[in-house]
This record gives structure tokens, sequence and C-alpha cells, in this order.
């Protein structure tokens, strides 16, 4: 599976907005300019955000966005979903029952394909894994500097 570079953004945005909180909402073009990212894509993704009740939208000229719950309550698993939705990576059609296997009785398939069974044993350790994992957790991972370059990045761009 291919996470798309929205699951990135969202990911970094909502880093941004915990560490910017005191200075939130945030506009989306002022987190396009912090990554240097198309505006109207990354609203899109900041809306699938607002959507899933990570992020908050706030209307108006002073308008923008804010985190809608702490560091702390906000899983990566979150994220990634409301970017690239709950579907599982694998979808099984049951390969096995065609060519060769189309000769075999029904009885013959009764058991679940090995192939499945690995396959989503493997997506729910890795799902597991991101349901562990905050924000506030990828904040404690970051570099010492993160928060203040972004603050005095942010405050060059408000100047």
């Amino acid at each position: 599976m291919r996470m798309g570079e929205g699951v990135e953004w969202g990911l970094h945005c909502c880093l941004a907005l915990a560490w910017l909180q005191d200075e939130a909402p945030i506009p989306t073009g002022r987190l396009a300019e912090l990554f240097e990212l198309p505006p109207v894509y990354l609203k899109k993704r900041l809306q699938d955000l607002v959507r899933a009740g990570i992020l908050t939208s706030v209307p108006g000229v002073k308008g923008g966005f804010r985190l809608a719950k702490a560091p702390e309550q906000i899983t990566l698993l979150e994220v990634v979903a409301a970017i690239e939705g709950r579907d599982e990576a694998f979808r099984c059609t049951e390969i096995r029952r065609q060519g060769a296997g189309a000769e075999e009785p029904p009885t013959a398939f009764a058991k679940p394909c090995g192939v499945v069974i690995a396959m989503r044993r493997a997506e729910l350790a890795w799902r597991r894994e991101l349901a562990a994992q905050t924000v506030a957790d990828l904040m404690r991972e970051a570099a010492p500097s993160a928060p203040g370059r972004f603050r005095r990045h942010y405050a060059r761009l408000t100047t």
C-alpha cells in the first residue's frame, strides 16, 4: 500500500498547529507557505481533517485552522484514515477459485485463504502501531529546535 502525500502534509500540519496553538487559527495560505505546498490542494486535505474531527475550521478574515483536540488525543491512524479512507489496503478477489481452482468443488474453499489471513494480520499490526502513536508523540520525537523554527518562520510570514 502506498499512502499519498496528503498524509504527510496532514501530519505535518497537525504538528505545526500544535506548536503554533497560541497563534491559532492559522490560515490555509500560511500553512501552505510554511511547507511551500499548493494551498488549494492543502485545503482539501485540511477539510478532510475537519470532517474527521481532528481540526476545527474558523471562518472569516481572521479564520483558519486549529486542532480540535489535544495532540495526545490525535492518533496517526485517525489522520491516515481521514485522508486515505478507512478501507482495507488488501482486497481479496478469491482468484484461487479461478483457473485450476474453478474445477474444485466449493467445499475446497471452506477455509479462508492463507494470503488473506497473512495480509489482514499485517494490516492489523500496521493499524495497531499507528493507533498507538499520537501527534504528541511526534512532538516529543521531533528535533528540539522544531517548535522554535516553526514559530520564527511563522512570525516572519505574518509581519
